[in-house]
Formats: C-alpha cells, sequence, structure tokens
C-alpha cells in the first residue's frame, strides 16, 4: 500500500470536477521546448530524506535549500516507519552540486515539514512543521507542529558536515492556538514570524504570530479562520508587503456555496492599533476562475498577486489586480486533465516578468501514473495575453508528481523537485523517494 502524506488531503468535489473536464482551456497548449534537463539528486528515503513536498528556497550564495518530509530519523507512532523529515542544502562546487542533510527531526521537536524555510538575513532558517511537538493532531498522535529556527554549531565542527542546530520556538497544541502548518513562514523587519495552520482555532484553521521578547517567543492567534466567507483551512504560506500587510489564500471558505462550503479564496491580513483585520481580495466562484487555491501567491513589482488552484471547472493560474478599491481576478491558463489536484504549487516570477510552475499530473502517463507524471510549465507575457510552454515532463524514472515550488536563478536556470519517482524506494516511498531537479533553458 502506497503511503500517502501526514497531510492527507480530502477528496475534491470528484464528480463536479470530472463533469467539467470538457469546458475550454484558455489557451492552447504548445509543445515542449528543448530544454537540458538534469537529476541533481536522487532521494532515498533515509538519512538524506524522501518525498519532497516543500518549495524550494534560494539564498544570497545560490545555495538552495528544502524539506523531505519523510525520512531521516524514525518517529514515534507512525505506522509506516516513514521517518520524521529532513532539512537539506544544495551546494555548487564548479559544475557539481553537493547535497548536504541540515537537519533530520525527531519527532519531539517536530516531524513531517511540508512548507519552505525561510532564510533570514544572518543565514538562518526558520519554518514549521506539520507533525511533531505536542499535542495529537494526526491520526497515530505524532503531534501538532512546531515553528523551529535552524543555525549551524557556534563551535568548531570536525566532520565533513555538520547538522545544525535546532530551537523549537512553539509547540503547537491543536487547539486555540492553532495546529498542523502546511506552509511556511514569513519574517518581518523586527524579525517576528508568521503563518497559518490547517487545523486548529474553531476548527477550521488560524493565522498566528510568533514574536520575541526578553521572556522569549510568543505565539499569539492574529485570525481564526470561521468557514464563513472569510475563509477555511488555509494550506498555503503567508507573504507580506512593504506596509506590513500579509497574504495567503484559504482552500475552502468564501461568499460561494457551490463548492460546498465555499470555493476558496485570496485574503488580506492588516495591522491595526487593537490587532489585525482580514480582508477577503477574492472569493472563488468555481467556474473559470477555478476553486480550491492551496499555495501560496507572489506580487509583481506592480503590485498584482499571482497564484494557482486545483478545482473547479479548470486548475487555473491567475493575476490578482487591484481596481479601484476591489481586486479583478483575471484567468492566465486554464489545466485541463483527466485527474485532479493538478496546481498545488505556487508561481515563481523572474525578473523579465515570466511565471513557472508544476503540475502535479499531466504530460507523460505510465503504469505508476495514469494521468501523467507532472510537468514543469513556463507563462510568459505577450502584447496578445500570457504564452503557455511545456518545458519538461516527468516519466518516473526522473520524478513523480512534483509538489513544491520552483526556484530561478540569476542566469535564468529553474530548479526544483519531484515527491516521488526516481530510482529509489523503500516502504515510506513505494512510488520513488523524489528528486531534486535543474532546467537549463
Amino acid at each position: 500500500m502506497t503511503t500517502r502524506p501526514a497531510f492527507t488531503f480530502r477528496p475534491l468535489l470528484t464528480a463536479f470536477a470530472l463533469a467539467m473536464v470538457s469546458v475550454l482551456i484558455l489557451i492552447p497548449t504548445r509543445p515542449a521546448q528543448a530544454q537540458t534537463f538534469t537529476v541533481l539528486h536522487n532521494f532515498t528515503g533515509g538519512a538524506d530524506g524522501g518525498s519532497p513536498f516543500g518549495s524550494l528556497v534560494m539564498d544570497r550564495f545560490s545555495n538552495i535549500y528544502g524539506v523531505a518530509t519523510y525520512g531521516g530519523n524514525s518517529c514515534p507512532g507512525e505506522p509506516y516507519n516513514s521517518g520524521c523529515g529532513v532539512v537539506f542544502k544544495m551546494e555548487q562546487h564548479g559544475s557539481e552540486w553537493i547535497f548536504l542533510p541540515v537537519y533530520a527531526f525527531t519527532g519531539s521537536d517536530g516531524a513531517n515539514p511540508v512548507g519552505a524555510v525561510t532564510v533570514a538575513p544572518d543565514g538562518s532558517l526558520y519554518g514549521a512543521t506539520d507533525a511533531g511537538g505536542l499535542g495529537s493532531c494526526n491520526d497515530w498522535g505524532t503531534g501538532c507542529g512546531t515553528v523551529y529556527h535552524l543555525r549551524p554549531s557556534p563551535t568548531w565542527c570536525h566532520e565533513v558536515w555538520c547538522a545544525w542546530n535546532n530551537t523549537v520556538l512553539y509547540s503547537f497544541t491543536g487547539g486555540v492556538d492553532g495546529g498542523s502548518s502546511w506552509g511556511g513562514v514569513a519574517l518581518d523587519s523586527a524579525g517576528n514570524i508568521y503563518g497559518t495552520t490547517y487545523r486548529g482555532g474553531s476548527g477550521h484553521g488560524v493565522a498566528y504570530a510568533v514574536t520575541h521578547s526578553q521572556s522569549g517567543w510568543t505565539e499569539s492567534v492574529i485570525h481564526n479562520f470561521t468557514a464563513g466567507s472569510d475563509g477555511t483551512w488555509p494550506a498555503s504560506s503567508l507573504i507580506s508587503d512593504s506596509s506590513g500587510n500579509f497574504y495567503g489564500t484559504t482552500e475552502f471558505g468564501g461568499d460561494n456555496q457551490f463548492c460546498g462550503s465555499g470555493c476558496g479564496t485570496v485574503f488580506k491580513l492588516s495591522p491595526s492599533g487593537s490587532g489585525w483585520n482580514e480582508s477577503v481580495l477574492y472569493a472563488f466562484q468555481g467556474g473559470s476562475d477555478g476553486a480550491v487555491p492551496q499555495a501560496s501567491v507572489v506580487f509583481d513589482s506592480a503590485g498584482n498577486l499571482y497564484g494557482t488552484n486545483l478545482g473547479g471547472a479548470l486548475n487555473v493560474a491567475f493575476e490578482l489586480s487591484p481596481s479601484s478599491g476591489n481586486w479583478l481576478l483575471t484567468p492566465l491558463y486554464g489545466f485541463q486533465f483527466g485527474g485532479l489536484e493538478a496546481l498545488r504549487s505556487p508561481l515563481t516570477l523572474d525578473s523579465a516578468g515570466n511565471l513557472y510552475g508544476v503540475t502535479e499530473f499531466g504530460g507523460i502517463s505510465s503504469g505508476n501514473c495514469p494521468y501523467g507524471c507532472g510537468t514543469v510549465f513556463k507563462l510568459a507575457p505577450t502584447a496578445s495575453g500570457w504564452s503557455y510552454t511545456t518545458l519538461h515532463e516527468f516519466d518516473f524514472s526522473d520524478g513523480f508528481e512534483p509538489y513544491g515550488g520552483v526556484v530561478v536563478d540569476s542566469e535564468g536556470n529553474i530548479y526544483g523537485t519531484a515527491s516521488g519517482g526516481g530510482p529509489n524506494s523503500n516502504r515510506a516511498c513505494e512510488l520513488g523517494c523524489g528528486v531534486v531537479w535543474k532546467i537549463t533553458q
């Protein structure tokens, strides 16, 4: 039996979505361009981790960081012995990339990281986990997740590579404080930490802050989602603007009940003298605008937001633009597959205004991935709209089900992960333990 992650997602309106797959795609799909695709690392599910679901990030020295949701140390209570997960680093030496495990979680300090790490100005890493720590949010009771801080050891290390030190800043209980973070964290200029949890609060997730004082770190809920028009079940990371506002998405909720419990929202959190105010920038309707956004959004220099969703009539890459006090949604491209859950990853914007992302399915199909093993795509702005190009189609041997967002370096090279596939597998990752890959354009 194939192990699914601790954060397994509920079925997404299967009958509705399958009934709508005949809707016209917004822009015709174009053939894949010739690209140089290279696998940089094949995960084994062991000490290096396995099943990298999180997005990659790059520091100012062009080192790449990511998370593997499983592998590493054994996790107490987990029935599949899948491991608590690993934070890793990729360093380039000449033409070679070196894979280095940064930290392996043990359960009490966190388990099963899903969201990307955030690189602080001092080079340390902040993040959150889906499980581990306190409470009992998951089926096998492995905790409700933690907020963590990773730093290199301050003392000289005599090994070729030494694990970083992990400080648990907060352990969620699954109660009013929230629990199970599927996104990463954001930092403000004072070093305070912001994020979302999928569970807890009134049962529909929270947005939280973890702030520092002389007495230590304190968690506070800045918004408790109610499953009403404000949204429900936030699965994304938050992003901030220059005014200190934060933006994110909720999987369901909103003012349209066509999806049963709302089709999802893009929301804004604004600081005020008495706390934080939440406002919904857009509530999805489940038609050509799509539904069920799980990924975070990204800003361009003009203040427009870009994102993806995975339900409704189409799986849509979209743009949200401020307009006369409101926000106008424009579908940029509609993806159409025989399967569901095609767009979980955020979009990445390069310096030229191009957008990059991955689809979990589509592309080359095989016995292991009948709906396709997944693709990497590019959306380029043109005078007449946005043009779509498939950059790579996975064939299972080089990856399967890419899930996290990609990073683009200063030379236009693209880096990402696939959560499965590759040459290695074990009981925790029967359909392959995943890969780190690079595309040279």
